[in-house]
């Protein structure tokens, strides 16, 4: 029997690149550069406005997103990880899918699965919620492992591959996942393979108290007519189509041979690190360029310096690295063994 795909998800009304953008291969020029800048400024302007006093939060989703990686929120309930999510999503007018992750959660409603239609008696393909843009993996650890692994492939290679068949996503494609590292009963550590595919963690943290006055009054506050919740009064500052162009030019963005060579000898510090048990891996390094050419575009520059690197070492790698019992014991954490990495290994 044939399998086709039946019904999907609708695509967005979005305008696509300009059939002139430059090649591959071409350096960034500045006014592409400065174009990226000013795009992105203006999206995160416009999570903050929702998102209150955490601009540094929406400044690393939006260079996660830059940098073509998908972004770990691990923090307690309550603190705006799901609403961080939507209002991302919300800026840059992207399709948005969530789903509620649970120990009952099956990988095919993830991924979609070929349903037998009698009518035709064919298999159809119906696309699970992975086929959106900006995907809300909300509490990923509350899911089996097999779940979890589920979007591995989604994460990694852009496509769905079920029953031999493989599907594209579309593009851009972001994973927001959060987890509650608080609530461990009945819940799922996240394996170390699939905690590698998350180009960065970050945590959101308590607002600051005149930031919760803020948002108190705004929550609480009348809702819009034809509003019905706060993230309905984000504005889309960009579209899919210019964010799935940036992707593409933040890799062009120059980073030198000595740049790679020093991101190179950083990995090789954590990976012979006495106190380290598990250190940076090459995905890890790859990701590391990604988010520092990001971080430069994100400047208006067309080249990454040793300080970009510098900059983006913590969120992109913390979450990779497995310290020694006898580390952990003296109370010992990642960021502190990246902080004491940068500062013996020298830039050049």
């Amino acid at each position: 029997m044939n399998i086709r795909i039946g019904p999907g998800p609708q695509e967005p009304n979005v305008t696509h690149p300009e059939p002139h953008a430059a090649p591959a291969h071409a350096p960034l020029a500045e006014d592409q550069a400065q174009r990226i800048a000013e795009e992105s400024h203006a999206v995160i302007d416009e999570i903050t406005t929702v998102i209150e006093g955490k601009p540094e939060v929406a400044r690393t989703a939006l260079l996660v997103l830059l940098a073509g990686g998908h972004l770990l929120i691990e923090d307690i309930p309550g603190v705006g990880k799901t609403m961080l999510a939507k209002c991302l999503a919300a800026a840059l007018g992207a399709e948005q899918h969530r789903i509620q992750f649970t120990p009952d959660l099956l990988p095919g409603d993830v991924t979609g699965a070929s349903v037998f239609n009698q009518a035709t008696t064919q298999f159809e393909f119906r696309p699970g919620a992975v086929f959106t843009q900006v995907l809300l993996a909300d509490e990923i650890n509350r899911a089996s492992p097999k779940t979890q692994s589920a979007l591995l492939e989604a994460m990694e290679e852009r496509q769905v591959t079920v029953d031999g068949a493989t599907y594209p996503l579309s593009e851009p494609f972001m994973v927001v996942a959060t987890a509650n590292p608080v609530e461990m009963e009945g819940t799922y550590r996240l394996p170390e393979a699939q905690r590698d595919r998350f180009l960065a963690q970050t945590t959101m943290g308590y607002p600051t108290a005149s930031a919760e006055a803020r948002m108190l009054d705004a929550q609480t506050g009348p809702v819009r007519e034809g509003d019905r919740e706060v993230v309905d009064s984000v504005r889309a500052r960009t579209t899919p189509a210019a964010m799935a162009q940036h992707i593409r030019d933040v890799r062009r963005v120059y980073a030198s041979p000595p740049l790679l060579d020093y991101v190179v000898r950083l990995a090789e510090a954590t990976r012979s690190h006495p106190q380290v048990t598990l250190g940076a891996s090459p995905r890890a390094a790859v990701h590391l360029v990604r988010a520092a050419k990001a971080y430069a575009a994100l400047a208006g520059r067309t080249y990454a310096e040793p300080q970009d690197v510098r900059s983006m070492i913590a969120p992109v790698w913390r979450h990779r690295l497995h310290l020694s019992p006898q580390a952990l014991s003296r109370g010992a954490g990642a960021g502190d063994l990246l902080d004491q990495v940068l500062r013996t290994t020298p830039v050049s």
